[in-house]
């Protein structure tokens, strides 16, 4: 019989003691969630590569910081968004645009749902779009959009993490759906 994995607080204070095991369980436990919360906030994969890397470094030597008042995740993934951000920003002003075309220079999307054979095209396509149609939503609204249904964290984790209100987090979720569902709904043809 296994024994069951470790909460991450019990890994925080193992890291703290100097443990890299606990190190490497914890980061293997959050990398996948980094990874895409970076990812939808970037939309460029290895721009995401280096947030997640940049976040956990500065997770790691700021662990001091953590307190508990959130779980270990919640406050992982601020620290993932913030340098994913950072990281938009100063490429930003770098490069004109932001993380690929934006949602008006790409084509409508056709439904190949039927023809089985097509569908990952069409999933390929529709995922190029909702890159494009993120990119195009305000910072706020992205952050708490893509914290929530990527990162999978509550509107009240996800008030923790940017520390606003729960109201906020969700009229933010609901402008972020209503301009993503504009955006969308002309390019995917029924």
């Amino acid at each position: 019989m296994t024994r069951p994995e470790p909460s991450d607080e019990v890994l925080v204070r193992r890291i703290a003691r100097g443990d890299p095991d606990a190190l490497n369980l914890l980061f293997r436990r959050h990398r996948g969630v980094a990874f895409r919360v970076a990812y939808r906030l970037l939309g460029n994969e290895a721009d995401a590569l280096d947030a997640v890397q940049d976040g956990f470094v500065n997770a790691l030597t700021h662990l001091d910081r953590f307190g508990g008042r959130s779980s270990f995740k919640t406050w992982l993934l601020k620290i993932v968004c913030n340098a994913a951000l950072d990281l938009g920003r100063s490429r930003r002003r770098r490069d004109v645009r932001f993380g690929g075309p934006s949602a008006d220079d790409l084509p409508t999307v056709p439904d190949f749902r039927e023809n089985e054979p097509d569908q990952g095209l069409w999933r390929a396509d529709l995922r190029e779009l909702l890159v494009a149609a993120l990119a195009e939503l305000p910072e706020p609204q992205r952050q708490a959009f893509v914290l929530h249904v990527e990162g999978g964290l509550t509107y009240q984790e996800v008030a923790e993490s940017l520390g606003i209100a729960v109201g906020t987090v969700m009229s933010r979720l609901f402008y972020a759906r209503q301009r993503l569902r504009e955006s969308l709904a002309p390019r995917v043809t029924p």
